[in-house]
């Protein structure tokens, strides 16, 4: 999919869990790990502007365009090497 979601990187830099992020969200944690994983359709703005909200973020940081083709592994439900890099440090 040509939209990465980064919200794991953000997860962590924050140092924040899916379930409470949800909640300050207020959508399910299912709903949210639909998103985080990049199974998500769409996305409403309000539901983005509340996710910055919530994770004091802009919404590119949680959302960037690659090129059909490019990967870098994101989308097989692991923390990422950068998500784990910003919970390190």
């Amino acid at each position: 999919m040509p939209i990465a979601v980064d919200i794991d990187v953000m997860l962590a830099k924050r140092k924040m869990s899916v379930g409470e992020l949800a909640e300050r969200v207020g959508i399910t944690p299912a709903n949210l790990a639909v998103l985080k994983n990049g199974r998500a359709k769409a996305v409403r703005f309000a539901t983005l502007a509340a996710l910055c909200e919530a994770l004091d973020c802009q919404p590119g940081d949680l959302l960037r365009w690659e090129a059909d083709g490019a990967t870098d592994g994101r989308h097989d439900g692991q923390l990422t090497q950068q998500a784990a890099e910003a919970a390190d440090g």
